[in-house]
């Protein structure tokens, strides 16, 4: 996680430089990461879910009784693969003309070229398509024309979208979903178990979650492994917990997890979120005339990004909880990660942060005691219970 090409550079940095950003998502996480990355952030991503198709197809078999007994304003098609799925498994079930009717009858949005390719394979035409590709401009559109009281159907794939079923809701839209897919736990469990260790080691200073599934399958793992009241403390006081909405969000809330969700259920308002919450709970100080702010693998020297190793960040973090206090070489022993007994252990893991951060005078030496923060004079009375 401690990547310093990655947060290093000419000294200009975006608002997550330094921190560390669990990815949960099974799709779109690479655009998610994308996005967390453009603004600094180091991620980590495990996808807490697979997409499997549906074993037991009474689910969809339920849904299409349903819009062909109750008629949608607007079916939205996400995918190529689910939307054949979904006509072929009507074929299959001899409900095959009647589907195509209804939808011949309905709104029918595609999402993408390979979506259109789909329908019109089916003998239908889409009556819109978004030039981007993407949901928030379906959902923009959807929104503009006004949902409240329409009947909506959309043919999901595995993971619920991110927000955008929400925001139908919230628009006073009826929305149907067409499951063709069903959630598994990932084949490869090394990356969530990676995710896991991160969070209960303070190692993620936030965790995202766009789906409830992805939320539930990593307490599930947590448990499983015996972690669960370590994460749960992690997310309560260290890791913070995003979600892109109030329903991806109760898993963790029935668990007493507090989350932070965007106004609006979408990607890009969860990033922005964190950018103005993971910076808000960063600690900053001032010392040996210098404004410090500490990050989760990198600090701001008067705003100056320095990455700084694991080791570093654990005495570096030891320190300023009594800012300007010593703190004795045996106590920041206990902090170092694996350290064992050898006190030369600080000595060296202290000479490697001082040239991290390039400011040797920021943390003093008091011989035969320890070594404590510069913390300015003006700022003793208002740190030292801190």
């Amino acid at each position: 996680m401690y990547d310093e090409q990655q947060q290093a550079g000419t000294g200009r940095h975006g608002p997550l430089a330094g921190f560390t950003v669990g990815v949960t998502a099974a799709r779109r996480a690479d655009e998610l990461g994308a996005l967390l990355q453009r603004r600094g952030a180091a991620v980590l991503h495990a996808p807490a879910l697979r997409i499997v198709p549906l074993a037991d197809d009474s689910e969809l078999l339920a849904a299409t009784k349903d819009l062909l007994g109750q008629a949608p304003d607007v079916v939205v098609a996400t995918t190529a693969i689910g939307f054949r799925g979904w006509v072929e498994a009507a074929e299959g079930w001899g409900l095959g003309e009647s589907l195509l009717a209804r939808l011949r009858e309905t709104e029918l949005l595609a999402r993408g070229p390979k979506v259109k390719g789909a329908i019109r394979a089916a003998g239908l035409t889409e009556h819109w398509s978004p030039s981007s590709e993407s949901m928030a401009e379906v959902l923009d559109r959807l929104l503009e024309e006004g949902v409240d009281g329409r009947r909506v159907a959309v043919q999901l794939h595995g993971e619920p979208l991110p927000g955008f079923v929400e925001s139908l809701r919230a628009g006073g839209a009826e929305v149907v979903g067409v499951p063709v897919y069903r959630w598994m736990p990932p084949e490869d469990l090394g990356p969530v178990d990676r995710l896991l260790d991160a969070a209960v080691s303070r190692g993620l200073d936030a965790v995202t979650f766009t789906s409830a599934p992805a939320a539930v399958s990593l307490l599930d793992r947590a448990a499983q492994r015996g972690l669960t009241a370590e994460l749960l403390a992690a997310l309560h006081h260290d890791v913070l917990p995003a979600c892109v909405g109030p329903v991806t969000a109760l898993p963790l809330q029935a668990r007493g997890v507090d989350t932070v969700q965007p106004e609006r259920f979408r990607l890009g308002p969860l990033v922005q979120l964190l950018c103005q919450e993971l910076p808000g709970r960063a600690r900053s100080l001032p010392v040996a005339g210098h404004r410090l702010e500490i990050r989760g693998h990198a600090v701001l020297v008067d705003g100056e990004l320095k990455p700084v190793p694991p080791a570093g960040m654990a005495l570096l973090r030891a320190l300023a909880r009594r800012p300007g206090w010593v703190v004795a070489r045996a106590e920041l022993l206990r902090a170092l990660p694996g350290a064992g007994r050898d006190e030369h252990a600080v000595e060296t893991a202290m000479a490697r942060l001082r040239t991290a951060i390039g400011a040797p005078k920021l943390i003093q030496t008091v011989v035969k005691r320890g070594y404590r923060l510069a913390l300015d004079p003006a700022a003793d009375t208002k740190y030292a219970d801190a």
